[in-house]
């Protein structure tokens, strides 16, 4: 108990000062460790986080005391504001604006990007929150992998001759309330994972020094000795890093139990990437373990992966055909501001061919974010989109170079996007909330980390006291 009141105190004597702050940091915090766990829980700590910041932001007496710090605004804020615009102008104008409020509102999950940046306070507290996640991922994916076996038997003895079509439309979802929002979270946290275990070698800036520091002048503390977890070898010792194996084990599973093939190209194209980053001369063995996995894999894979090249007889993959025919009309008749958010489903028969049915299936997006977003809001969103996404991933990788330790945490953020754009060909994941929160997440971890690196190159600065 007492060694717990220490993490705690400790942890808290890192947040910023001012209390409109250190709680809105607080609130940010537990909107990180709730991604895995529940949408409606990390969206309410994140609206309340938000709320503490401004209340924070408008107190006059914090910059009269010194204790307010200048707003760090994500580098890429023209083309995220023109989306906004673009988004909220394409409700207007579509048939029924009324169906667009749940696009709109979505718009403010990126506050992420400037909470985190402005709220985590030191490089402990960003350690904190991955290592977390890091766990919950490994519990969703147990979660997973146990619905998976409770299912499997009851299928195997109520639909014995039905198991791969079961399998596959009832699909494993962990905490999520959707399969696909899981596949989406877990896969994300695989390329962070598999990042961390393969390119992360040395400590955060200046934080072995000052962790030293700290112990030559005060060995212990009425905290008692220095938690585990704030220790410089917490990441690099062999006990954690077997434990990190662990979960990024129980992470994979989780994932090829989820039979997302979307899903699957991710990691796949994130696992390259992080390879190439790694050992460069390792590349082939990716593709060769690829196969002879697939080739050792059980039917119900070897069959989910034989379908993808075969789309006309695999019932998720003609009705994306369909779909995507569906989006390029509508995109030929609403090039500049689309049929409007909310207002597919709706207008998604006006667009078949003439004398068809549409196919039995989800029909609310279109899975495919570019598809989507042309024909929902138009190619000027679109573009903007475009724009954002690249302007996101090229200032990570401008931010990778300038960092003088962790450049792991901007692989991770880098092997994310590209799992992210992968997956998005045929899925609608930016436009889901539990799987866009986590990615947006991950993408400012490295201009957390930049920052970090600034601040730690002042000398005795508190915010990299190990």
């Amino acid at each position: 108990m007492t060694r717990l009141r220490g993490v705690i105190e400790l942890w808290w004597s890192e947040l910023p000062q001012a209390p409109a702050v250190r709680w809105a940091s607080l609130f940010f915090s537990l909107h990180v460790l709730t991604l895995l766990l529940s949408v409606a829980a990390s969206e309410a700590f994140l609206a309340t986080a938000g709320l503490a910041y401004l209340i924070h932001l408008l107190q006059p007496a914090t910059r009269s005391a010194g204790l307010r710090q200048a707003i760090a605004f994500p580098p890429f804020k023209l083309p995220l504001l023109l989306f906004c615009l673009a988004t909220v102008n394409s409700v207007l104008w579509s048939a029924d604006p009324s169906l667009g409020g749940f696009a709109v509102r979505k718009l403010v999950l990126f506050l992420i990007l400037l909470l985190s940046i402005n709220l985590v306070a030191s490089p402990r507290h960003l350690r904190v929150l991955l290592l977390g996640l890091f766990f919950e991922a490994a519990v969703a994916g147990l979660v997973g992998m146990a619905q998976f076996i409770i299912q499997y038997d009851w299928v195997r003895h109520v639909h014995p001759n039905f198991t791969y079509i079961y399998l596959t439309v009832t699909r494993i979802h962990g905490f999520m309330g959707h399969w696909m929002n899981f596949g989406g979270q877990q896969m994300l946290l695989f390329c962070a994972v598999l990042a961390f275990l393969l390119l992360s070698n040395r400590a955060i800036p200046g934080e072995a020094s000052n962790l030293a520091r700290s112990r030559r002048e005060s060995p212990r503390t009425d905290l008692g000795e220095v938690p585990r977890f704030a220790r410089n070898d917490t990441m690099e010792s062999g006990a954690a890093r077997k434990y990190h194996w662990l979960v990024l084990t129980i992470v994979s599973i989780s994932l090829v139990l989820n039979f997302t093939r979307g899903v699957w190209l991710g990691c796949l194209v994130a696992t390259l990437y992080i390879v190439a980053r790694w050992k460069p001369r390792m590349l082939w063995a990716v593709p060769v373990l690829v196969v002879v996995l697939g080739l050792a894999a059980p039917s119900l894979i070897r069959r989910r992966l034989f379908m993808a090249f075969h789309p006309r007889q695999d019932p998720s993959l003609a009705i994306r055909l369909e779909m995507w025919g569906v989006g390029l009309k509508m995109v030929r008749e609403h090039p500049w501001v689309g049929v409007g958010p909310g207002n597919i489903p709706v207008l998604y028969p006006k667009y078949l061919p003439p004398g068809t049915t549409a196919l039995v299936g989800y029909h609310d997006h279109l899975h495919d974010n570019f598809v989507q977003l042309a024909a929902e809001r138009g190619l000027p969103c679109l573009i903007a989109w475009v724009w954002f996404m690249l302007a996101l991933g090229g200032q990570v990788l401008r931010t990778r170079r300038r960092l003088s330790s962790q450049s792991w945490v901007a692989d991770a953020a880098i092997a994310a996007w590209l799992a992210f754009l992968a997956e998005g060909f045929f899925e609608f994941n930016f436009g889901t909330s539990p799987v866009l929160m986590v990615f947006l997440f991950l993408m400012s971890t490295p201009f957390i980390a930049e920052r970090f690196d600034q601040r730690c190159a002042r000398p005795r600065n508190p915010t990299c006291a190990g």
